[in-house]
């Protein structure tokens, strides 16, 4: 059976998992910790982050896009009849979420309302792309999941998350993201991709008095003069 090591709030991990889950690949899962990895997964991994694969013949694979393009390789496509071109299409759509996760990681870990606002500009950008391109759904490319759905599903995930424990929408000028988001909340994918506690690490991570987000978005607070601290890798 194939076996991900994983770190329990990493979006390129859940967007391997959410995709394993769709198809209905049976698999491990290890959880490791980033502040204390093992030595067994750094003999393994070249980068020392992950998400790792580990082939049934116990091969390790690294890079989360290269995990996904080996899990399209062994398995049936979510789209069947998908063209050359279609497949093309979604796998640029698909790189725009990813280039994004970390994008949206150090957004969250934003200390204050400057912080928040000039870090989420980058992000409102891939937003705004998705808004113009989305038709009337309920998935990305119409009534059919695919590999873009799942590709932006960790985004949306964290998304909705905020909003719920925090109050800030990132998504409030977006109606069709929105609806998309709801699309595959509906399809059980996002606490099917993610460990039982994983909202409390999130929470504790993301959502805790050190964050603007965390303190509930206030923009009555005073942004503070200090220096924003280096925000942490949370896949490596």
């Amino acid at each position: 059976m194939i076996k991900i090591v994983s770190f329990k709030i990493c979006p390129l991990v859940q967007r391997v998992t959410a995709l394993l889950e769709a198809k209905g690949v049976p698999y491990d899962i290890e959880f490791i910790s980033l502040s204390d990895k093992p030595q067994w997964f750094l003999d393994i991994s070249p980068t020392g982050q992950v998400p790792l694969l580990i082939t049934e013949a116990g091969d390790a694979l690294f890079e989360s896009d290269a995990i996904v393009e080996y899990i399209e390789e062994i398995t049936p496509p979510l789209v069947a009849d998908a063209t050359p071109v279609q497949r093309a299409r979604d796998r640029a759509w698909s790189y725009q979420a990813s280039k994004h996760y970390l994008v949206q990681c150090s957004t969250m870990q934003s200390k204050d309302r400057s912080v928040l606002a000039e870090r989420e500009a980058k992000l409102t950008k891939a937003f705004e792309k998705a808004e113009r391109q989305l038709g009337d759904g309920p998935f990305f490319n119409g009534s059919t999941l695919s590999n873009v759905d799942i590709a932006w599903l960790p985004l949306l995930h964290r998304a909705q998350l905020v909003r719920e424990h925090s109050g800030y929408d990132f998504l409030a000028d977006y109606p069709k993201i929105r609806a998309w988001q709801c699309a595959l909340a509906d399809t059980g994918l996002y606490a099917k991709s993610v460990s039982d506690d994983f909202e409390e690490k999130f929470s504790e991570f993301y959502l805790a008095d050190r964050t603007f987000l965390g303190r509930g978005a206030d923009f009555s607070e005073p942004a503070t003069e200090e220096p924003q601290q280096k925000t942490t890798n949370c896949c490596g």
